[in-house]
């Protein structure tokens, strides 16, 4: 199977059901967003972080595989068997966040990206999510999507900034506080 196609050269894709989109159509704009945060995860697992939390991420990549798939299917026309985003997904994530926050200082302050790229890398991924989240939710306004995606998404970015958190916490690294002027 050759990797390229050659039927996207004049600016049009096709989404899962045969429907031809403009490449900038927001469904497109959806799911090319939640692969770039797939692959800021990869970035993430490639990093000096516990084996744990490297099985959590690959657990995470496998659902935003899903996540795109269905964002990438016509809701109208699509025929093909996508896999299941489940309400245990989320409580996944809960539950991760949860066990980080019980070794974690109280948050008191804003917190500035940075510390080390492990950090830096969580908090990339982080506004990669809410952006795939926005994007989401306002392609939520126009067409179907499962309502289990936007709420995936929404938790995802609280377990990528409490992830970074804790590399910060197990590796000594201080939180850089964001103490505004005044």
């Amino acid at each position: 199977m050759k990797i390229y196609t050659k039927t996207g050269d004049k600016g049009l894709t096709s989404l899962i059901g045969g429907t031809r989109v403009a490449k900038h159509h927001i469904r497109i704009e959806s799911y090319g967003t939640v692969d770039e945060l797939n692959s800021y995860i990869g970035l993430i697992s490639d990093q000096d972080i516990s084996v744990h939390d490297k099985q959590v991420l690959k657990q995470i990549q496998d659902r935003l595989f899903t996540i795109g798939s269905s964002l990438a299917a016509d809701p109208e026309k699509s025929r093909m068997v996508i896999p299941d985003l489940n309400m245990t997904d989320v409580e996944l994530l809960e539950n991760e966040m949860d066990v980080m926050n019980e070794q974690l200082p109280e948050l008191r302050h804003f917190i500035l990206p940075g510390g080390s790229n492990a950090i830096s890398y969580c908090h990339i991924a982080r506004c990669v999510c809410r952006r795939a989240e926005r994007i989401t939710v306002h392609l939520a306004e126009e067409s179907t999507v499962d309502e289990k995606v936007t709420i995936y998404l929404n938790r995802l970015s609280d377990y990528l900034f409490t992830l970074a958190r804790k590399i910060g916490h197990e590796n000594n690294i201080p939180e850089n506080k964001w103490m505004p002027r005044g």
